[in-house]
């Protein structure tokens, strides 16, 4: 058997990420199949992974961060892991505190769904406790081991024990209205069953588990919907998976392996007049006494399901959370410390948006319409399931304003904040909403091309026929939109889209954060960088004159259409500027300009 960990360090929160990653991608399939409560949209065990994997990607950011830097004492930084502090050890290894505190951020901003929501906040009731400095104090259930000496005060079984009951508790405050039957029953099943547990990690993470585990076969007792539907809680059953990983990471065994996907299967099957499950797209269709019913999105309650990231206060959060109750139902936030993620379910979408705007910065907007024919819902009663179109557009975007540019043009959108790109999974999934036979992915950034890769090859293993265009820029991604015709054989549409963007040489003006070397010399923080086809090539003081120097020595080449994309922070006058630039200048150039919202950069540009 390989060696395992007996305390809790950086290391085992790695294992531990890895393999809760690797139970809900085998169990995702099963947990999405659940899926009945609170809406019956079949995508659960889909957002557990993809925060998981998030929160996975966080922590291998901070192992990454330490091994680029071994042997140097200082402060580092990841993108993965946002505001997350570290510092060298000499092993060249991340603390406890940094590994758990990435995990933390990496779920939340990550975090898809209410199940991934209410994840995420676990993580991160977990991180409050094993990242405290200095004594485990009572704070997270009034234990203490009198331990005074820093990291090793959060390393052993007391401290999980601690960990577990703050976990649980966190999330049922962040949860507006907590519902018995749920996965906030097996998390405090979890805690109470490791609070009455002496030992080490291993033996607390199994008892657990095992509390956990007896908790989820419970849930068709406590929630109506799942007794007539004949299945556990499907958040439930994903974090059962999660501890189950945990318990793995300290014994080097899975405890019950295969036990918990053969009684979920005998609790469907053998309950009293409910003869079994089945799902036509990601519906429940349950046959109780012979009835069939069918459980659909958006019969009962709010049409849409709106999440966002929130950076904002706490006592704006406090005003928020009142606010969104009287809008909807289904609500979370969580978060902390000026980050917040917001789950809601509402039929006024608008307004669920406009109460992030009034608390804070709301971005990664997201907002899913329950009625929808998409890949996990029917249409009306009677309906078969939507066809796939032939074919679709799925593409990266840096604004909302870009999102939305791209949406009218017909494209699946993924949002991408700087420094925290979309992983893999966000992109399949993205593929899946489109639904089609077809999809043509735009990933547009350079760093996005290994990630895009993964992407596509999994949606093939699907079954989607899938091409992926390199584009590096959104400007390259709008010249290859601009030519596409679905009508067009696959073949031909992807070779003129990939000319069209091949032939599009882009930029970007930035303000640099740092002293740095660039291909143009050394760069102060606050000068303003213009960047062509991915290097530096101006370094100038004035935004509007570094712009048009950039546009300058692109069309010194040709060009017959420039694009402008202008970010929030952009001069108001540099778009007419630049337009009489060009006007004044070139002959028979034309130029359009967009607005692109909270994109990173100042200005994007394009010369085709």
């Amino acid at each position: 058997m390989p060696q395992v960990p007996q305390t809790l360090d950086a290391l085992a929160v790695r294992t531990w990420c890895g393999l809760a990653l690797e139970a809900l991608g085998r169990a995702r399939e099963e947990i999405d199949a659940i899926n009945v409560y609170p809406v019956a949209d079949g995508d659960t065990g889909t957002n557990l992974y993809l925060t998981v994997e998030s929160a996975a990607a966080a922590v291998e950011a901070v192992f990454a961060g330490y091994e680029t830097v071994t042997g140097v004492v200082g402060p580092t930084g990841s993108a993965a892991s946002g505001a997350v502090s570290t510092e060298v050890t000499g092993a060249g290894l991340p603390t406890l505190a940094d590994a758990v505190r990435a995990m933390a951020h990496g779920a939340l901003i990550g975090a898809r769904g209410n199940s991934g929501t209410i994840l995420a906040q676990l993580l991160r009731g977990m991180a409050q406790v094993l990242a405290a400095d200095g004594e485990v104090d009572g704070a997270a259930g009034g234990e203490t081991d009198g331990a005074t000496d820093g990291e090793s005060a959060h390393t052993d079984g007391q401290a999980l024990r601690l960990a577990l009951r703050q976990a649980a508790d966190s999330a049922r405050e962040a949860v507006a209205h907590p519902v018995e039957g749920t996965v906030l029953t097996v998390a405090t099943a979890a805690a109470e069953a490791a609070t009455g547990t002496e030992g080490d990690c291993g033996a607390v993470a199994c008892a657990a588990y095992e509390g956990a585990r007896a908790a989820l076969m419970a849930t068709p007792g406590q929630l109506a919907v799942l007794e007539r539907a004949g299945v556990v809680d499907a958040g439930g059953r994903g974090l059962l998976a999660v501890l189950a990983a945990l318990a793995e990471t300290f014994t080097g065994e899975s405890p019950g392996a295969g036990r918990v996907a053969g009684e979920v299967h005998t609790r469907v099957n053998g309950m009293d007049g409910v003869s079994g499950v089945d799902r036509v797209d990601g519906v429940a269709r349950v046959d109780v006494n012979g009835v069939c019913v069918d459980s659909r999105p958006g019969e009962e309650g709010p049409a849409f399901e709106v999440t966002y990231l929130l950076e904002a206060e706490d006592a704006d959060v406090a005003r928020l959370r009142a606010r969104l109750d009287r809008l909807g139902n289904s609500l979370v936030v969580v978060g902390g410390d000026g980050l917040w993620n917001v789950h809601v379910h509402a039929d006024d979408a608008g307004a669920a948006v406009e109460a992030g705007v009034e608390a804070g910065r709301p971005y990664r907007i997201r907002i899913t319409h329950f009625g929808l024919d998409d890949a996990h819902t029917a249409g009306a009663a009677g309906r078969p399931p939507r066809e796939r179109a032939q074919r679709a557009v799925v593409a990266v975007v840096p604004g909302e304003g870009l999102a939305g540019l791209y949406a009218e043009a017909g494209a699946t959108t993924v949002l991408a904040r700087p420094g925290e790109p979309p992983a893999s999974g966000e992109l399949v999934e993205a593929v899946r909403r489109a639904h089609a036979r077809e999809v043509v992915l735009l990933p547009n950034d350079a760093d996005l091309r290994h990630t895009a890769a993964a992407a596509a090859e999994q949606a093939r293993t699907e079954g989607v026929r899938v091409a992926l265009i390199p584009t590096r820029s959104a400007v390259q991604g709008i010249a290859a939109l601009a030519v596409h015709e679905p009508e067009r054989r696959f073949d031909e549409d992807v070779v003129a889209m990939t000319s069209a963007a091949g032939a599009t040489r882009y930029a970007e003006v930035a303000v640099a954060e740092r002293q740095s070397w660039t291909m143009a010399g050394i760069c102060q923080a606050g000068d303003v960088l213009g960047l062509i086809d991915g290097d530096v090539a101006v370094i100038g003081s004035d935004i509007t004159a570094t712009a048009e120097t950039v546009l300058d020595r692109m069309l010194a080449a040709g060009g017959e259409m420039v694009t402008l994309v202008l970010g929030d922070d952009a001069p108001g006058s540099i778009a007419a500027h630049l337009e009489a630039r060009v006007r004044e200048s070139y002959l028979a150039v034309d130029t359009v300009a967009y607005r692109g919202g909270r994109q990173g950069a100042l200005l994007l540009i394009g010369v085709e």
